[in-house]
């Protein structure tokens, strides 16, 4: 056929709630469909394709698909031929009941078959019903999956997927599977294709990612891989999330605190300061050692930015155990926490426990954590006004950053900082200022630049392009001595 006969590729959008790991699993999602040849959908316009990456851990999850599915079936009425696929976590726990309550649904994936989408899109459009395929263990680890990575300048890598852990408010583990663990020198090599695309900045993914090793049984292996990851040349900042108390050994704190490019940030949830709650959630840990890991931590690494995650209210907790999550956080001085108010998760243990607490119980007690949380955050922001901060530009962090003449960054410890805007000052480049105010949430650097570096990763940004990971091969179980990438690439991206 005549290229100027062909029909045009069909569009798609990918919207995504949830986690980090959901937000990476997106990133796969578009590169299958450009792989398949969809294209996506410019800004503003309606796709042939919406797929919803959903999330079963928030709160109202459920209530939130099949409301934007509601929002989508008129959309969908209007433009014949559109697809609409659902997939994530949501889609692994509710299976055929997403198409039973939004029949108007073409297709359905779970967490274990993301690489099947584009088949199963073909699938729904050739045989005009829907398509339901959930599989019950990982067909193939995400990473052998092509992706178009959402950042010019920073990029998810997954180290593994799954949880081997029991906590008792978690549904994770029974929708992601029991750990696996990804190669070494396969997650090297992703990071070296990113690092040759000008990315500065990889995350390296999991969740629980200090169990890295389990599979291969090298409780070592992930303070080798930050050590390993940290001297590829050209990579700036090695960040990692989310680790697990019950895990986390020192050779990690010396891990981070001699590699220069691992960054001196560490999210460490700690859901309850309570030991008596922690034992109920499976946690694995008590307050002691919660809080010895946060002070060997600050004796290595004194300018470290600490957050964390806490749930209040969970089945049983007492006044008095409230009180200890309290006095953790006084202790601890985190720079900023995720807070949530227990909800229940069908198919978790707690929400079969005795003694679950009032709504209203629950919001008070919330309200007190974020008073308290939020004037340490602020107090801790204040002892850096006056620091010099080098700063990675970022996109779309500052939603009033245009109407006050500024641009965002992030520093090495991850603070937020909103900074004087300055010619030719790109997302992906690198600035050095010094900060001169202070909020509980971010930092505010209004003065001249003191230093601006033109990187490729703000060329990249200022093209519009970003990089692309077509997948990795396996490699093995090991990591060896320093050697460079070709070498060990055969041994060495929510707790």
């Amino acid at each position: 056929m005549d290229s100027l006969t062909q029909s045009p590729a069909r569009t798609y959008r990918v919207r995504t709630y949830g986690c980090q790991m959901n937000v990476h699993d997106s990133e796969r999602l578009s590169g299958l469909l450009e792989q398949a040849g969809y294209t996506a959908a410019a800004e503003g316009d309606d796709a042939d394709v919406v797929v919803l990456n959903t999330c079963a851990v928030r709160e109202n999850a459920d209530n939130r698909l099949y409301g934007n599915l509601g929002h989508l079936r008129p959309v969908k009425d209007a433009r014949p031929g559109m697809q609409i696929a659902v997939g994530g976590c949501l889609a692994q726990k509710d299976r055929g009941e997403i198409v039973r309550r939004a029949p108007w649904v073409d297709v359905v994936f779970g967490t274990h078959n993301v690489g099947s989408l584009p088949a199963l899109l073909e699938r729904a459009r050739h045989n005009a019903e829907a398509q339901v395929e959930i599989a019950e263990a990982l067909e193939v680890f995400p990473s052998t999956l092509p992706a178009k990575r959402d950042s010019a300048y920073s990029g998810w890598v997954s180290i593994s997927v799954g949880c081997n852990n029991t906590c008792t408010f978690c549904i994770v583990p029974a929708l992601r599977g029991k750990e696996k663990d990804r190669r070494p020198g396969e997650i090297l090599a992703e990071v070296q294709a990113l690092v040759d695309q000008g990315v500065l900045e990889v995350t390296l993914l999991g969740q629980n990612v200090n169990a890295y090793g389990v599979e291969f049984r090298d409780r070592g292996a992930f303070a080798d891989l930050l050590r390993a990851t940290g001297r590829i040349d050209g990579l700036e900042r090695v960040r990692f999330t989310s680790p697990h108390p019950r895990e986390f050994t020192d050779d990690v704190i010396e891990a981070m605190a001699e590699t220069p490019a691992v960054c001196h940030q560490l999210h460490m949830p700690l859901q309850s300061g309570s030991d008596d709650v922690l034992r109920r959630m499976r946690r694995g840990y008590r307050q002691e050692r919660y809080l010895g890991i946060i002070d060997r931590v600050r004796a290595a690494m004194p300018d470290a930015a600490i957050t964390t995650d806490i749930i209040v209210g969970f089945p049983g907790e007492t006044e008095a155990d409230f009180e200890q999550t309290l006095e953790v956080v006084r202790q601890a001085r985190f720079a900023s926490a995720f807070t949530f108010q227990y909800s229940k998760r069908p198919g978790t243990p707690a929400a079969e426990m005795d003694d679950q607490l009032p709504k209203e119980v629950v919001q008070e007690r919330y309200l007190r954590l974020t008073a308290l949380q939020d004037e340490i955050s602020w107090a801790e922001n204040r002892a850096q006004i006056g620091r010099r901060v080098e700063l990675l530009v970022a996109s779309g962090e500052g939603s009033k950053d245009a109407a006050r003449g500024r641009l965002s960054g992030r520093a090495r410890d991850g603070r937020l900082v909103h900074f004087t805007a300055a010619d030719g000052v790109r997302p992906g480049d690198v600035v050095e200022t010094v900060v001169t105010e202070a909020a509980p949430h971010h930092l505010i650097a209004d003065g001249v630049l003191l230093s601006h570096r033109r990187t490729r990763a703000g060329d990249a940004s200022e093209a519009g392009t970003r990089p692309t990971t077509p997948g990795v091969a396996l490699g093995m179980p090991s990591i060896g001595v320093p050697a460079p990438l070709p070498a060990l690439a055969a041994g060495c991206a929510t707790s």
